[in-house]
């Protein structure tokens, strides 16, 4: 059944390469090292699978979902996860109960979506640290991939 619509402008996600999946992973885990936090980072592509994952020695275990969840949330809703915490608080109660209620959304800071210019590529998630120290770890990961989705 075809629709009409070209393929091209039905796709929702570019896979996002291994190598650039990996860049700010370690990005991210050298950010919280140098700052002596113990965190775990996930980066996920654009349909929420898990690409890469590490865990500073010491970080909590709980972290590890955290992280992975944290960026499932940023990579469901196109939104930093603290926005998305935001945009909950501020949304009509019945909204807010259903929403909080779903498994795995993470809605506070720390996990940032990745954008192939306004295509949706994937998400990278720490937890760990504060949440102002997450994001911060996040953005460095962020930040070293720009390049590499910009080729």
């Amino acid at each position: 059944m075809n629709s009409g619509i070209p393929l091209a402008d039905t796709r929702l996600s570019d896979p996002l390469s291994m190598a650039t999946a990996r860049l700010a992973l370690d990005t991210a885990l050298q950010y919280a090292c140098n700052h002596g936090w113990r965190v775990s980072v996930a980066v996920l592509d654009g349909g929420g699978h898990l690409l890469a994952f590490g865990r500073s020695a010491g970080a909590p275990l709980h972290t590890i979902d955290l992280a992975q969840d944290k960026a499932l949330t940023a990579v469901s809703f196109a939104l930093p996860t603290a926005d998305v915490g935001k945009r909950l608080r501020d949304a009509p109660d019945h909204v807010r109960q259903c929403l909080i209620l779903r498994p795995r959304l993470v809605p506070m800071g720390g996990a940032l979506p990745l954008h192939l210019g306004d295509r949706l590529v994937g998400a990278i998630g720490v937890s760990g640290a504060s949440e102002e120290q997450d994001c911060d770890c996040a953005t460095a990961g962020y930040d070293a991939t720009t390049d590499n989705l910009r080729r």
